[in-house]
């Protein structure tokens, strides 16, 4: 495979790995959030902690992904097997 190949399937697995992860930390967030409020909960308290959720989910998939590739790039070169993906602008 060539560097451009290896750039793909890296972009594709980068970003179904972070959606699996998003979609974990929001399940585990709804089962607490579930377990903390329980079934009689104030309608708005739940609205507003569930978009908390979503949310703290979104960024710690993010830095979860961000712990992750750093880890990589420390013992991969990424040069010599990915493809660059921005370039320098020409003047």
């Amino acid at each position: 495979m060539n560097k451009k190949v290896n750039t793909a399937l890296f972009i594709i697995g980068a970003t179904i790995g972070n959606i699996v992860v998003m979609v974990l930390l929001v399940f585990v967030g709804f089962v607490l959030l579930r377990l903390v409020l329980g079934p009689n909960a104030n309608t708005q308290l739940a609205t507003g902690l569930t978009l908390l959720v979503f949310f703290v989910a979104i960024a710690g998939s993010f830095f979860i992904y961000h712990q992750i590739v750093k880890l990589i790039t420390k013992h991969v070169d990424m040069e010599k097997y990915f493809h660059p993906i921005f370039r320098p602008r020409k003047r």
